[in-house]
């Protein structure tokens, strides 16, 4: 299978900078989800390789050879898009069928293409019915199915699940999922949802602005977000950021956070570049991380007790957000919990492990 290249590419229109000397390498089999925010350019990059989109410098590699140049029907790929694509004249079967015409394959092997596509995606029952009489998640398996059909080694999808409901995504999820383990073929999927990344990847290039912030595995980006960005970007309810300043006391490491008054102890925190006295910096705590009430032994990093702000259960967790006296804090409470810390004047003690800190330069916003 292929290994997918992109090196020092770059992408302008007129004099507005889309991507600006990216790199990056997909590897064979892997699922590969470009994240981001809308206008970050994870789209324009999935189309340049694609090759409905020109490169302005820069080059992409496919299996070793340079496609930078290629048409794209001559790039080996199959695409599904945001929208179905179907046309709403043809049967399921036909649609399916209609990709291959080009090829001139044999009819025997148009047939056994169909339905081995047909079978893994199980539109069988489907195959006589036209569009309009298909569900959204019904369309989105043909759409998907035309791209099977062409047996090639690389798939693109272009946030296929946005146009669903709920149900249907987390359907569609599991069934990509499940294609990508029986196929092994190297997929690039591009979406804004961090959910459909953090459970369907392998790897995660999360962009912004036209540059890849971190690359990685999903624990990854996730446990060790590289710079603020990311650790804003990455969670629901996202990484909790306060500012804080370090003060060193003989062996230890302090981060005093002047709103709260407390003192959170870094000295068992690797640092990467170890911060001078005085120096600022955010200290990240995700909301599952937290010890709550009588949880506390006293031997964690950073003790509060704060007022409840409010406090929701939006399923089968519960959340509760504080006010630290600059920023709000999220913290994952039992969702037993959720009324007693909605009453008027709630407050909560909650405490943070030595071991869960992620801490990032003021100046720089890297991790340190």
């Amino acid at each position: 299978m292929p290994e997918i290249i992109f090196k020092d590419l770059v992408k302008q229109y007129g004099y507005v900078t889309v991507l600006e000397d990216l790199d990056l390498k997909v590897s064979d089999g892997e699922f590969l989800v470009l994240l981001g925010p809308s206008g970050c350019g994870k789209t324009t990059l999935l189309n340049m390789l694609a090759g409905l989109v020109e490169v302005t410098a820069g080059e992409i590699t496919i299996g070793g050879k340079d496609v930078t140049d290629l048409d794209p029907k001559d790039r080996g790929l199959a695409m599904v898009f945001q929208s179905y694509a179907l046309y709403p004249t043809k049967t399921v079967e036909g649609n399916l069928k209609f990709g291959l015409a080009a090829q001139k394959l044999p009819k025997d092997e148009v047939t056994k293409r169909v339905n081995w596509a047909a079978d893994l995606l199980q539109i069988q029952p489907l195959m006589k019915r036209k569009p309009a009489e298909l569900s959204g998640g019904q369309r989105q398996r043909v759409a998907i199915g035309r791209a099977l059909v062409k047996n090639v080694e690389v798939f693109l999808f272009d946030e296929p699940l946005s146009n669903l409901d709920a149900k249907l995504r987390t359907e569609m999820r599991l069934e990509i999922k499940k294609l990508h383990n029986e196929l092994k073929k190297t997929i690039v999927y591009v979406t804004h949802d961090q959910v459909e990344a953090m459970t369907m990847a392998t790897s995660i290039a999360i962009m912004d602005q036209g540059v890849i912030q971190q690359f990685g595995s999903p624990d990854d980006v996730y446990d060790n977000p590289e710079n603020l960005f990311v650790a804003k970007f990455i969670g629901a309810p996202p990484m909790n950021i306060i500012a804080a300043t370090i003060a060193k006391t003989g062996d230890k490491i302090f981060a005093a956070h002047a709103a709260s008054g407390v003192s959170m102890d870094l000295s068992a925190y690797e640092f990467t570049s170890e911060p001078a006295d005085g120096d600022k910096v955010y200290v990240g705590m995700r909301p599952e991380h937290f010890v709550i009430g009588d949880d506390i032994s006293g031997k964690e990093a950073a003790q509060f007790e704060l007022p409840v702000l409010y406090a929701e259960k939006p399923g089968s967790d519960g959340s509760a957000y504080l006010d630290s006296g600059d920023e709000q804090i999220a913290v994952r409470v039992e969702t037993a919990m959720v009324k007693v810390l909605q009453q008027p004047d709630a407050r909560l003690k909650i405490a943070f492990p030595d071991d869960r800190f992620s801490v990032f330069d003021a100046s720089t916003e890297r991790r340190i």
